[in-house]
């Protein structure tokens, strides 16, 4: 499918008026919606209102007229009058193009240029809009296309028959642009003669009347299912935000103290030096978290100068760091901790850590990885005088 040659741009002195047809009389059976499929809830804005703000959003459009189920004329009008473009709000037909010609009957010869938008479709840009309307303003009538990307067949009862040339096919959009005039005159012409429209482009064609075609958009889609409504969930959801933090912390070791690592006693002759008990990999895993958030480190939030917090056990540490990363709407994807010694054997113990420090922050035993490493007796932890930790942790906010 080839979009037509770019308009030649009318001054603006010149330009005529535009009115939008927004269409959303339809019930949505298909969409399984309790409501009429125009109004249901698309992140906190209903379908027929997003695509009314986005019309109104053009320049070139002056006016709104929207098409609604009978008896939701006042709740439309409500809800898309701060658009300051509404014209009317009138009730639909039984079918689209009934819907349609209704809304046509509140244009006037000031509109010389008529827009037809499915409500269901919240998601036309500014861009796509005005190529529309240029089109329009140079050709009578123009339509977006999008390209067909898959193989399509043609069939014959259960059999295919042959394989369609997708180069010459496109996939109709909305908003679709007509002069007035010719429009008023193609409906009219149906309606004499019994044809039923799927489009208002139809209408032009049953005329033998040129309808330009311009480039769609992907993201154009028509929500008409319960996987189109989800998909366009999806695509106003905010992406969540990834952080990663690094902790580091060491601490010599000395005769007279438990050995606490991981929030567990680890059997041993020393322990860990230090002004709370010492456990090298809560602080470690601490400082990762509060670095991936932003929010400070261990030192600041828990001084060795706060004498209540002498030999205090630093589950208490991470219990309060959890608190700052719910408040600020942190949650924990995954730790990844190596503990650096020499002495004592540490290997033994690395399941009972992992599974404490999974409990301490509350995730799952498959979120917190823990190893140690020694430094084949090179530097102070390669003779044995400490023990030191090294956490990466990863968190993630909508």
């Amino acid at each position: 499918m080839k979009a037509a040659a770019p308009a030649r741009r009318v001054p603006r002195h010149v330009q005529r008026g535009v009115v939008a047809i927004i269409v959303g009389a339809g019930r949505g059976e298909r969409l399984g919606a309790s409501t009429p499929k125009a109004l249901v809830d698309l992140a906190g804005r209903s379908l027929l209102r997003r695509s009314a703000e986005a019309l109104a959003a053009s320049p070139e459009v002056d006016a709104l007229i929207v098409v609604v189920p009978p008896g939701f004329e006042r709740l439309v009008r409500d809800e898309v009058r701060a658009t300051g473009k509404l014209r009317a709000v009138v009730p639909g037909g039984a079918t689209r193009q009934e819907s349609v010609r209704a809304g046509l009957k509140r244009t006037t010869t000031r509109d010389q240029i008529v827009l037809v938008h499915d409500a269901a479709r919240p998601f036309a840009d500014s861009a796509l809009i005005a190529r529309v309307i240029e089109a329009t303003r140079a050709n009578g009538a123009a339509i977006p296309l999008a390209p067909v990307v898959d193989t399509i067949k043609k069939v014959s009862g259960r059999l295919v028959g042959e394989t369609i040339d997708r180069d010459t096919l496109g996939a109709a959009q909305t908003p679709q642009g007509f002069n007035r005039a010719a429009l008023l005159k193609a409906y009219a012409r149906a309606s004499s003669t019994g044809v039923t429209l799927t489009d208002e482009a139809m209408a032009m064609e049953s005329q033998s009347l040129p309808v330009a075609a311009v480039e769609g958009s992907a993201r154009n889609f028509k929500i008409t299912t319960a996987d189109d409504l989800d998909r366009a969930r999806r695509s106003l959801a905010p992406a969540a935000a990834f952080r990663a933090g690094h902790g580091f912390d060491a601490h010599r070791l000395v005769t007279g103290r438990k050995l606490m690592l991981g929030g567990i006693r680890v059997p041993s002759l020393v322990g860990l030096d230090g002004h709370s008990d010492g456990d090298v990999l809560l602080h470690a895993v601490c400082d990762a978290l509060l670095g991936a958030a932003a929010l400070g480190e261990i030192g600041s939030l828990f001084p060795s100068t706060d004498r209540k917090l002498k030999g205090a056990p630093s589950a208490t540490f991470v219990a309060e760091v959890r608190r700052r990363l719910s408040a600020s709407r942190f949650s924990i994807v995954n730790v990844d901790a190596t503990l650096i010694a020499e002495r004592p054997r540490l290997s033994a113990h690395l399941e009972a850590m992992k599974k404490n420090v999974a409990g301490l922050l509350d995730v799952e035993p498959d979120q917190v990885s823990i190893k140690v490493k020694s430094t084949d007796a090179l530097g102070a932890i390669g003779r044995g005088e400490g023990i030191a930790a090294q956490v990466l942790a990863l968190l993630g906010r909508a």
